[in-house]
């Protein structure tokens, strides 16, 4: 069964829809929640730490082992040639991405060996113990360069609609930019970690912080050489993972797995900060280039973008990255005629990855860009330039990839975050500040949100969910989501209490493992209450429909007059609670046990043509930010944000407000203050809290409020009418950069803006607004003394 009719579906009961505490909170609170190196260590456990490498890029000509192997406590040194089975760790079948180095070395950090000791400090001396004999080679550590040796992880993937390049010529104005965004460390509180615990017969069960235990079932078998099914994994709870434990948790499980087969005993690996920042991915920096013609209204005729991806050192998954960040590079706007080339650079930089938003982030970034350029030339605001050129309405209301976007929900969230804000008592009080400050500044700034809700590889668009009601009508839950701390579990269970219509404490959550729901896909792309939730209410209304069944024919009555609600069955004047009917069920020889399988129906695409429907849905969201900026260093704080984010009917408010404040301070971070450094060497400078600044409670906006879109149900027949959180409100955060800039008086503004770009692009507004603005003529075109870019590979300049 792959989905409910809307007809067989209960509604929303009593618990659905509830703001409930997450379903650890006490437990984290009181440090009672046990987390991968929680878990008691089997006798004889040892522990394992990578060799990485201290070269960026170069030819791996040997390994000196023979001082670690002789250190104390030490077990194994275990490289590339001990591994059994492949040494491939590709969580996209692309050959050369290797769990240790082989001939070449492509990232300072990169796994080159493995020791095995008695003790974590044994292990760790003994793998700084280990020399490296490298022949250096130059590293290429910027997309520029990447670009323009054609170093390319995939071939270009191009969305167009119309004929830009004609319109383009043809437009009354023409403007042109470049800028760039930097990547984001996750920054998970619990590190990158697996404990492998080998069983009888070559089996072995892996304890893993994962978002995606079936691919590290995978790639662990995979290089084990063995089946799937000789692999168990299985996670309670991850402190965080921010798309950081999907693919990157895999070869750390692939590798405890490989000491556990080696050695015949357990093997945990956990990464320290520093060595988990040096190795894992990261969100993919991106360069965007672009040219747009528009008219006297604002109205944008035209576009012509290149967004170009840092991939790192191998694919990773940045193909659904640049997916994502090519569907969404036109956000809530519409034009007619439109090119975005995307395509991601090969650097000598470790394998950026997966991360909250997945492109999208990176891609809604653009059309800010845009706006702000046209604002400028045509005297217009950017939120006029802005809702001249949203989807539907009196323009076109379909993605250049052919599916429709909903214009009615666009404007209803902007005008909530426009008028709940005080839009215009702000920018009128804005404007007062800066006229009586002479060295703070204040700037306004919106942005508003179409994100779309699905993964964009079709086949990742299921779930399963095993179910059990016991003799007693206690109930045990189990699906393929992992719970890193977004409310997953909680979610999933109000769900199942109200098909079954009983309280919420007769649901046992249980641990995810590939022992009890098999093939399952990652917690990602915002996608698992939608997933697992449906599929877990699948399984529930099954065994429901054979309790209700059993009770109708124990009472004579027919089956729709049964009702399950409160604790109790009830028809006319029998009734049995719930605990009662299961004994009876049981009695009966009634199943009381179900699987439930879900696959997200109506979504296509075709990636040679580009064109489809790829998402279930959209999430809209609005927002409105105030900063304040020190003209004299740079340094600025986000002093007010007000939000709107479309929930469809939450399952959990509570929950989802805790989703939306997070995330947006998340983005916050990304945007501002989060700064990844690589020196020329190639060496990651930022590791650690020291170098590297996340969000402290002081960043988080003093007036802070957020805003649940009421009566929005979700028009897709999503579970209970409920929308997706985890993703869409991080991107609410851009509503900050576009205050910033309204701050500076600047369109050039480079991410992070940290206090020095910050500090630079108030300079050059200065510097431009004494000698006037040379990157336009008259006509909207590039001026004499601005330097145009090449465009997209092509050898062609900006008009002039």
């Amino acid at each position: 069964m792959d989905s409910l009719s809307p007809a067989s579906r209960p509604p929303a009961g009593p618990v659905s829809g509830l703001s409930l505490a997450q379903d650890s909170a006490l437990a984290h609170c009181t440090g009672q929640a046990r987390f991968a190196d929680d878990l008691p260590e089997p006798p004889g456990t040892l522990h394992a730490a990578l060799v990485l490498s201290d070269a960026a890029h170069g030819r791996l000509l040997s390994l000196d082992t023979d001082t670690a192997r002789a250190m104390p406590g030490v077990v194994a040194v275990i490289g590339p040639r001990d591994i059994p089975g492949r040494n491939d760790v590709s969580p996209s079948h692309r050959a050369g991405e290797y769990l240790f180095a082989e001939e070449t070395v492509e990232h300072w950090g990169q796994a080159i060996g493995m020791v095995v000791a008695t003790t974590r400090d044994a292990a760790v001396a003994a793998a700084k113990a280990v020399r490296a004999a490298v022949e250096p080679l130059p590293p290429v550590l910027s997309v520029e360069e990447a670009l323009s040796r054609d170093a390319l992880l995939l071939p270009p993937m191009v969305l167009e609609r119309g004929n830009p390049a004609a319109v383009l010529a043809t437009a009354p104005h023409r403007v042109f930019g470049t800028f760039r965004c930097g990547g984001q460390e996750h920054f998970y509180l619990e590190g990158q970690i697996a404990l492998a615990v080998p069983g009888e017969d070559g089996d072995i069960s892996v304890h893993s912080s994962t978002q995606h235990p079936t691919e590290v079932q995978h790639i662990a078998a995979r290089v084990l050489g063995c089946d799937f099914n000789r692999i168990t994994v299985q996670v309670r709870r991850m402190g965080g993972g921010f798309g950081g434990k999907e693919s990157n948790a895999s070869w750390v499980g692939a590798a405890a797995a490989l000491g556990a087969q080696l050695t015949g005993r357990p093997v945990k690996l956990r990464l320290a900060r520093k060595a988990d920042m040096a190795a894992t991915g990261k969100r993919h920096p991106f360069l965007f280039r672009w040219t747009a013609g528009f008219d006297d209204t604002g109205r944008i005729l035209a576009l012509d973008a290149l967004l170009a991806a840092d991939g790192g050192h191998v694919l990773d998954l940045s193909t659904g990255v640049i997916f994502r960040a090519v569907t969404h590079a036109l956000n809530v706007l519409d034009v007619a005629d439109v090119r975005i080339d995307g395509r991601v650079a090969k650097t000598n930089t470790v394998s950026n990855t997966a991360f909250r938003g997945f492109g999208g982030p990176q891609g809604v970034l653009l059309m800010e860009d845009v706006v702000r350029h046209v604002a400028r030339a045509t005297g217009r605001t950017p939120e006029a330039v802005r809702e001249r050129n949203f989807a539907g309405g009196p323009n076109g209301s379909h993605t250049p990839y052919g599916q429709e976007i909903e214009g009615d929900l666009i404007r209803r969230v902007w005008a909530e975050a426009r008028e709940g804000s005080e839009w215009d008592r702000r920018r009128v009080a804005i404007d007062h500040f800066n006229r009586t400050h002479p060295f703070k500044r204040r700037g306004l700034g919106s942005f508003v949100l179409a994100f779309g809700i699905s993964f964009g590889v079709m086949h990742m668009n299921q779930a399963g969910a095993l179910v059990h009601v016991y003799a007693d009508g206690s109930i045990r839950l189990n699906h393929g989501g992992t719970e890193m701390g977004q409310g997953l579990f909680i979610k999933v269970a109000q769900i199942v209490a109200d098909v079954f219509g009983v309280p919420l404490s007769r649901i046992r959550i249980t641990a995810t493992s590939t022992g009890e729901v098999p093939n399952t896909s990652p917690t990602a792309a915002s996608t698992g209450t939608d997933l697992n939730g449906m599929a877990a209410q699948i399984a529930a209304t099954a065994i429901r429909d054979r309790m209700v069944a059993t009770a109708a024919a124990e009472w004579g009555v027919d089956p729709s007059e049964v009702v399950l609600e409160d604790g109790q069955a009830r028809a006319g004047n029998h009734a049995l609670g719930f605990g009662e009917l299961a004994t009876l069920c049981h009695l009966k020889r009634v199943s009381l046990s179900a699987t439930g399988f879900y696959r997200t129906p109506g979504i296509h695409w075709d990636p040679a043509a580009m064109r489809g429907e790829p998402f279930f849905y959209f999430s809209y969201g609005a927002s409105v930010a105030e900063v304040e900026v020190d003209t004299l260093t740079g340094e600025h704080r986000c002093t007010a944000a007000y939000l709107v984010q479309d929930c469809g009917r939450s399952l959990n408010p509570v929950v989802d407000l805790g989703q939306i404040e997070g995330a947006f301070v998340q983005g916050l971070g990304w945007l501002t203050c989060e700064e990844l450094f690589w020196d020329p060497q190639g060496r990651l400078r930022t590791l650690g809290p020291s170098t590297y600044k996340i969000p402290g409670s002081r960043d988080v906006p003093p007036d802070f409020q957020v805003k649940l879109l009421a009566d929005a149900p979700a028009r897709a027949n999503t579970v209970f009418r409920s929308k997706a959180v985890g993703e869409p409100p991080l991107m609410l955060a851009t509503a900050v950069w576009n205050a910033l800039k309204d701050a500076t008086g600047t369109e050039a503004l480079d991410l992070p803006a940290t206090p020095e770009r910050v500090l630079l692009a108030l300079r050059d507004a200065s510097r431009r607004d004494v000698a006037g603005a040379p990157g336009r003529d008259a006509a909207g075109a590039p001026g004499r003394d601005a330097v145009p870019e090449p465009e997209h590979g092509r050898g062609e300049e900006t008009p002039a």
